[in-house]
């Protein structure tokens, strides 16, 4: 996944600018040590190396547009000139003695955060090579005239390890941070279009039942002309034709009024409000064909509590249908989705009989590209997940302000549990506050 997630996503703008960092850096430090300390160093050759650095800059802008995203080995290749370039100025002025030796690892530590493995081997080769040249062979370390300083060879050596462990370290922590942000992004961009999916899909039931709506009138009328025209029929024929209308136009008002007499179908208030049963029934009825397992809703609630009405979301069908469709796949004969309310919460919980979810991978549940279903080839709905359809729901579910957990039960079965505040999800509450917002 971090191969492919990281595919050396770097603009030549960004290249451009970190290496007019550097080189402004590398000026500043440079003009604070001829003028301010009056170091004693071979400046003139200390200038040239950051001026070749300012030609290549130069020469980088004016040959590519900086818009234009650079392949993984020309921005192997950019990183590695500004290794050189650093570690040429870094031995000039002292090598492995001078503190600025730590700057050699700042192209790898760029490199592990955008560009594949094979590009950050070849940049982490190329550094401990300098490192290990730079400690060898050096300029002497700039100081004042007449003051010369010698730095013992243990503390050299604990630099050169200080440096590798640097590298190693910080390369690692990057490498590691990018690719888990690359792989959330791509996963949140895979919920996102769930999400719109969805919300697709519940824009064109309210289509559906606003058509159902106008046509009913017009149809009515045609029904009504039909029949006039049967009755005043003068030719058998022109009789058959006005019957034939008369059933088309019942056909037309019985397809309409299965469109309406769907809930989800509709966008008014009335329609979009759901009790808890409504809700259970509607995530089982994909699974209401099933033989194999018996999959049961309970609605419970403390006693003297009215029972809340819902309000028709998409997120939490999409996201407590998958809930289900995981525990039908690992069910041993049962399944059982409840819903508990009381005065101040709502709590949806599905749960099976089945192994529940191994111990390995219950503490990253909810984590994209992490699943349960390893060694599974496809369970009773056929469904062969990717390890994004929990995260997807868990996802979808805390949209919605639910808090959601994974665990297991006893003696066996996995238990997934949505939590909401009552005034979160309650259609009620949420009429309300539109009423008071208009």
């Amino acid at each position: 996944m971090t191969g492919g997630a990281l595919q050396g996503r770097i603009r030549i703008s960004t290249l451009v600018t970190m290496r007019w960092f550097i080189l402004v850096s590398q000026s500043a430090v440079l003009g604070l040590g001829i003028f301010g300390f009056k170091f004693d160093a071979p400046w003139a050759a200390c200038t040239g190396v950051i001026l070749v650095g300012i030609v290549v800059n130069i020469l980088t802008i004016l040959s590519s547009p900086r818009s234009r995203i650079a392949g993984t080995w020309e921005s192997a290749g950019h990183l590695a000139f500004d290794l050189l370039q650093m570690a040429s100025l870094v031995y000039l002025t002292g090598g492995i003695e001078n503190p600025f030796m730590i700057v050699l690892i700042a192209p790898v530590t760029m490199a592990a955060a955008s560009l594949p493995r094979p590009q950050i081997f070849t940049l982490a080769a190329l550094v401990i090579c300098a490192i290990i040249f730079e400690t060898l062979v050096h300029q002497p370390l700039p100081t004042a005239p007449g003051f010369t300083i010698h730095l013992p060879d243990r503390y050299l050596l604990g630099t050169v390890l200080a440096i590798l462990s640097g590298l190693l370290i910080i390369g690692g922590y990057v490498r590691y941070a990018a690719a888990d942000a690359a792989r959330m992004g791509l996963a949140l961009d895979v919920t996102q279009a769930v999400l719109a999916r969805e919300q697709r899909l519940s824009a064109l039931g309210a289509l559906a039942a606003a058509a159902a709506h106008e046509l009913g009138t017009p149809l009515a009328t045609i029904a009504i002309v039909a029949k006039e025209l049967a009755r005043d029929a003068a030719t058998p024929g022109a009789k058959e034709d006005a019957d034939l209308l008369i059933a088309q136009a019942a056909r037309c008002r019985d397809i309409l009024r299965r469109l309406t007499d769907a809930p989800d179908a509709a966008s008014d208030e009335v329609h979009e409000r759901m009790t808890l049963l409504q809700l259970l029934n509607e995530i089982l009825e994909p699974h209401a064909s099933l033989k194999s397992v018996r999959i049961e809703a309970i609605v419970t609630g403390l006693p003297n509590v009215t029972a809340p009405e819902i309000r028709r979301r998409p997120e939490i069908l999409h996201a407590l249908t998958s809930f289900v469709e995981n525990a039908v796949d690992f069910a041993g004969s049962e399944v059982l989705v409840s819903a508990r309310f009381d005065a101040d919460s709502v709590t949806v919980e599905v749960l099976d009989d089945g192994p529940g979810f191994a111990s390995d991978i219950l503490a990253k549940l909810g984590e994209p590209y992490v699943t349960s279903r390893a060694g599974v080839a496809g369970g009773r709905t056929n469904h062969v997940g990717m390890g994004l359809g929990f995260f997807i729901a868990k996802t979808l579910l805390e949209r919605t302000e639910a808090r959601v957990t994974f665990g297991n039960s006893k003696p066996r079965g996995a238990l997934v549990s949505a939590r909401w505040a009552r005034d979160t999800i309650e259609a009620s509450k949420f009429y309300a506050g539109l009423e008071i917002a208009k």
